[in-house]
């Protein structure tokens, strides 16, 4: 008789399941560092669960109270904003950023203002000491009773706090910097993570309490840890900003509580971090007199229109190379709009180094403010003064038509509430309702545009509409 095999192992990636039989550093399939584990050896039939007693019976789903899902505002308008109106019990968002951004000022504040409204708010900190929080919250004045604080890296002393407390809110800086000793791997490891997400979520959906867990992103901007981390929970939102700029913006990239096209702004600064309802004051330059080679647009960011100034420059080439610079918008696309100028308006540009920003560290990646980026740059290099109450929306074509942008209405009422009298807009696409103090005219082609452009700075000085700055 023939003795029996032994099984070879198997490893399985804990990310996508591919599975190999060696162990190898990287995965064959989504090509993810460290994710490969081994699997064990195969078992000779399929595996059965035993039948359990059900706890709770089945109810018709008319028969569920839709209140207990009720959103409970946290304070800080642009973040309840994004979340769709505040934090659902027993939710978790996951708030992920660059390091510096300002990730930990943000749900100190938000635990702060929970506090403030009588909740019992337990924020636990594993990147810092709680002595340095307590400075921060100095800082920012985030001093309140209910607000508790905990430096712990250990899971069960986590949840040792979490059942002891039993906090109306759970704020957890960060999910990778906590670890269980259950589990093998450093903190912030796949299987720590996986495993911490899901003790606290579990934690989370049994006793109705909502979480906070703050995340790391990698190198190119995605968050650290494993892909089921994301699934798991049930907000995830990105914390954007520049360093060196004091706009912040959270976005939600998931949200099953409501709509994922939300945006939210924030100004952060020394002593802390602020809404911004209307962040139009940083998009707009604080010129009084017309300058050439600036254009505003709208933009729409997610749902919410904005205002962008785009400022664009034309030099004599100092190169063998002509220098194409941009900040805040598209290289290719400002490429593309150079090309299209040239060719079917012949503004050229070859021998001259273009620069082309946006004002307050904007970014602008959707098509409809190519217009604007083109009416700039005619601007700058026939010296054409736009005028200072007329904005620009269209996508402009490699034939040199200008398209239709999508959420015109929306954007022509924001355009209108910020008091600008006149706008280009594309000769195609559906206006809705146009306001009465904004004058509309619409082109067809960029040779339309630039001559509606030069003929509203002819009359610019006999126009008695100001333009109000927000």
């Amino acid at each position: 008789m023939a003795a029996a095999r032994t099984p070879r192992p198997s490893f399985r990636c804990a990310e996508c399941g591919w599975t190999t039989a060696k162990w190898v550093g990287r995965c064959g399939e989504c090509q993810a560092w460290g994710t490969v584990v081994e699997a064990g050896a195969p078992t000779s039939g399929p595996r059965t669960t035993a039948v359990a007693a059900v706890a709770s019976p089945a109810r018709q789903i008319g028969e569920v109270d839709a209140h207990e899902a009720r959103y409970r505002p946290t304070g800080v308008g642009e973040f309840d904003r994004v979340l769709g109106g505040g934090m659902v019990p027993g939710a978790v968002v996951l708030l992920a950023g660059e390091p510096g951004v300002g990730k930990s000022t943000l749900v100190l504040d938000v635990a702060a203002r929970a506090a403030s409204t009588g909740q019992r708010v337990l924020y636990v900190t594993g990147e810092e000491s709680a002595s340095q929080v307590r400075m921060r919250a100095d800082r920012i004045g985030a001093i309140q009773d209910g607000l508790l604080l905990a430096a712990e890296t250990d899971l069960a002393t986590v949840l040792g706090h979490v059942e002891q407390i039993q906090p109306d809110l759970l704020i957890l800086d960060s999910v990778q910097t906590i670890g269980s000793a259950d589990v093998d791997g450093t903190p912030g490891g796949v299987s720590q993570v996986r495993e911490v997400a899901s003790a606290v979520i579990g934690v989370a959906k049994r006793t109705a309490m909502p979480v906070v867990l703050v995340g790391h992103v990698t190198k190119d901007g995605s968050i650290a840890g494993p892909r089921v981390l994301e699934h798991l929970v049930d907000v995830v939102c990105q914390f954007e900003g520049d360093r060196h700029a004091q706009l912040r913006m959270v976005r939600a990239v998931k949200n099953r509580f409501g709509s994922t096209d939300e945006v939210g702004c924030f100004a952060l600064a020394e002593n802390g971090i602020t809404s911004l309802a209307d962040p139009s004051g940083l998009f707009l330059s604080g010129q009084r007199d017309p300058v050439p080679g600036t254009c505003v647009t709208i933009t729409l960011d997610g749902r919410r229109p904005m205002p962008v100034e785009i400022q664009a420059l034309t030099t004599h080439q100092f190169s063998s190379n002509p220098r194409r610079t941009t900040a805040g918008v598209d290289s290719a696309r400002v490429s593309m709009t150079l090309a299209v100028l040239h060719g079917r308006l012949g503004v050229d540009t070859a021998a001259r180094d273009v620069y082309v920003a946006t004002v307050g560290g904007a970014r602008v990646t959707e098509p409809a403010c190519d217009l604007a980026i083109a009416l700039a740059v005619v601007g700058a290099r026939r010296e054409l003064t736009v005028h200072h109450g007329l904005i620009a929306i269209g996508e402009v074509g490699l034939t040199g038509e200008v398209r239709s942008a999508i959420g015109l209405q929306r954007r022509l009422a924001e355009a209108a509430r910020l008091g600008f009298t006149r706008a280009i807009v594309p000769a195609a696409g559906d206006l809705g309702t146009v306001p009465d103090s904004l004058e509309v005219i619409r082109v067809a082609n960029l040779h339309e545009a630039v001559a509606t452009a030069e003929r509203v700075e002819k009359v610019r000085n006999s126009d008695p509409v100001p333009l109000r700055r927000v």
